[in-house]
Parts: structure tokens; sequence; C-alpha cells
């Protein structure tokens, strides 16, 4: 159960302040929209790419190791950071 709460706190951090965060606020916003259905649609927005994520790593664990995966995300993620400090020179 542990390493579900690790899951959990992880994903939760990583989101807070993600741009899918600021636009579900931005949603919220509207007054044309109902908050309730603004959480539902946003929650099964998460879900349903939640979901891509998993059966896309799981399928991809048979062809790389974890090893590798952690580092294709890692450069990933500094790629990412380089162009966006590039981009907002």
């Amino acid at each position: 159960m542990k390493a579900y709460w690790i899951v959990f706190f992880s994903v939760f951090l990583a989101e807070l302040g993600d741009k899918t965060q600021l636009a579900t606020l931005l949603f919220a916003t509207n007054q044309s929209l109902g908050k309730v259905g603004v959480f539902f649609a946003s929650s099964l927005a998460l879900v349903v790419s939640t979901l891509i994520a998993v059966v896309v790593g799981g399928q991809i664990s048979h062809l790389l190791s974890v090893e590798k995966l952690k580092l294709i995300a890692g450069a990933g993620f500094i790629l990412i950071g380089a162009w966006t400090l590039w981009d907002a020179r």
C-alpha cells in the first residue's frame, strides 16, 4: 500500500500548478459552465489520460528496462525545460 501512496503524492504534487489545473481553474471561472460539470469533465479527462499512460507504460516496459525509461523520461524533461528557458528569453 505504501507504494500506491507514493504514486498518489507524486502525481498530486506534479499536477499542482500544472497547465491542466490552470486550464480547469479558468474553465471554472466561466459563469456559463457549472462547477460540478467542470469538475467531472476535467476529472474524466485526467482519468482517460492516466489510463492511456498506464496502458502505454505497461507495453513499453516489455521493450525497455526501467532504467532506460527513466533516462529517456529525464532527458525529455531536461529538453522541455531547456526549450522553455530558451523560449522565455
